[in-house]
């Protein structure tokens, strides 16, 4: 099988396109790498208070433990719940988003295909392409659940302090 040589008269201009074209799915995947950062480090804090509630669930009350009205076991409970729904949603997102990033990949493999062989590759751009979006929107919308699942505990605790008082 013979190389494939491009019978473009401008070889240059030619190159020089398919790496500007070529650039768009490495910013995406930049993009999406750098949100899958942050959808794990919430994760990471997540699990680490989910940890704590399950801590000071597990741990056997004594006469002589002060009575914390805040930290009631059904208080405690109810945010247990309330922090696996948000582990949850990240994990959705962080799948979502490395679906997008592989998505990506194989939108960026379907270019250099598509200018080495000159074939026409095209619908599969547009599908790696769609999905990797369709995927990084989906993974922002369960970014965007797990911000109001936060702000309602936020408020929930807020309301219980203030109840406690």
């Amino acid at each position: 099988m013979p190389f494939p040589i491009s019978y473009d008269p401008d070889p240059v201009d030619s190159a020089a396109h398919l790496i500007q074209v070529a650039l768009t799915p490495v910013f995406m995947l930049s993009g999406i790498g750098t949100l899958i950062n942050v959808f794990n480090t919430r994760l990471a804090r997540v699990t680490d208070h989910l940890e704590d509630v399950r801590k000071k669930l597990g741990t056997p009350k004594t006469d002589d433990t002060p009575v914390d009205p805040i930290d009631t076991p059904a208080r405690l409970r109810n945010q247990q719940a309330r922090l696996h729904r948000r582990v949850f949603v990240l994990d959705a997102a962080i799948l979502l988003n490395g679906i997008g990033g592989a998505s990506t990949c194989g939108a960026a493999m379907a270019l250099f295909v598509g200018s080495l062989r000159d074939a026409s590759t095209s619908a599969w751009l547009l599908a790696f392409f769609g999905i990797a979006l369709a995927c990084t929107v989906g993974s922002l919308m369960f970014f965007l659940a797990d911000t109001l699942l936060s702000w309602h505990g936020l408020r929930h605790d807020s309301d219980l302090n203030l109840n406690a008082e």
